[in-house]
C-alpha cells in the first residue's frame, strides 16, 4: 500500500517541531516530509505528490505565494489540496492566496493545544473525510 505524504514547506525550525509534534501527538500516521524554501518546495513536487501540502506564505528564495502560483498551474499537482498555514492575517494575503488555488487558509495558533486541536481537525477533514482526487 502506498504511504499518503504530507508535505510542510515551512522555514521556522521552531513551527516544524511543534507542527510535527502535534501530528505525532494526534496520532496522525502520514509520514510529514519537511522543506524549508519555495524553490525547495518545488524541486520536491517535482518528484513527488503528497496528498496534502502545508504551505507558508513568507518563505525564503520563493514566496509561498509563487509556489502556490506553480503548483496550481502544473497538471499533476493542481488538485492536491493546499492549506496555507501562515502568521499573516492580512486580508490582502487571505485574498491573494484564495485568488491563487489555496483551498484553506489558517493562522497558526501560538499555544501548542490550539495547534493540536487544528492538527486533529486536519486529520478527520483533509485526511479522512475529504475525497482525494484521481494522481
Amino acid at each position: 500500500m502506498k504511504t499518503e505524504r504530507i508535505l510542510l514547506v515551512e522555514d521556522n525550525p521552531d513551527d516544524i517541531f511543534m507542527i510535527k509534534r502535534a501530528f505525532e501527538k494526534a496520532g496522525i500516521v502520514n509520514p510529514v516530509d519537511v522543506v524549508e524554501d519555495g524553490e525547495r518546495a518545488i524541486e520536491y513536487l517535482n518528484s513527488y505528490s503528497p496528498v496534502l501540502i502545508l504551505l507558508d506564505l513568507k518563505l525564503p528564495r520563493i514566496s509561498g505565494f509563487e509556489v502556490l502560483e506553480w503548483i496550481k498551474t502544473r497538471e499533476k499537482l493542481r488538485r492536491i489540496p493546499v492549506v496555507v498555514l501562515t502568521s499573516s492575517r492580512n486580508g490582502r494575503d487571505v485574498n491573494r492566496a484564495y485568488d491563487l488555488g489555496a483551498n484553506s487558509y489558517i493562522v497558526k495558533p501560538v499555544r501548542f493545544e490550539d495547534l493540536l486541536d487544528l492538527t486533529k481537525h486536519i486529520n478527520i477533514y483533509w485526511l479522512m473525510l475529504n475525497e482525494k482526487p484521481e494522481v
